[in-house]
């Protein structure tokens, strides 16, 4: 743990904490109109889908699907393939499928499977 983020109260500012609990302390207390609300964005957009392994799954498989050229770059608007990345991503839900073996449920390991050998066959036939 580094000097600053100790905790410690300081004498000479009335006892009030400084470092790392001071800091989640103001975070946790800051006025409501200060935090976003609960599934919304800080910058007040559309609210954020619910955050789950299938989720984070598709997310991966969205990003690959850009990377084969197959849907277009949302920031650029343009179709733009990069195949060591699909590779790098596509190796990512592999790892990822054997790191988490036995502890999905049946529809997570099932998703996960199939957006695997979607991926796998377009990237043969992107690298064809």
């Amino acid at each position: 743990m580094t000097e600053d983020k100790k905790q410690s109260v300081n004498p000479d500012e009335g006892g009030k904490e400084t470092g790392a609990r001071a800091d989640a302390t103001q975070s946790q207390t800051a006025a409501p109109h200060d935090r976003p609300a609960k599934g919304r964005p800080a910058g007040g957009g559309a609210p954020l889908p619910h955050l789950d392994f299938a989720t984070f799954v598709i997310s991966l498989n969205s990003s690959a699907l850009v990377q084969l050229g197959i849907l277009e770059n949302p920031a650029t608007g343009q179709k733009e393939k990069s195949l060591p990345l699909a590779k790098q991503t596509i190796d990512l839900l592999v790892m990822l499928e054997e790191k988490t073996r036995g502890n999905l449920t049946s529809d997570e390991a099932a998703i996960l499977k199939s957006i695997l050998y979607d991926l796998r066959i377009l990237y043969v036939k992107e690298k064809a």
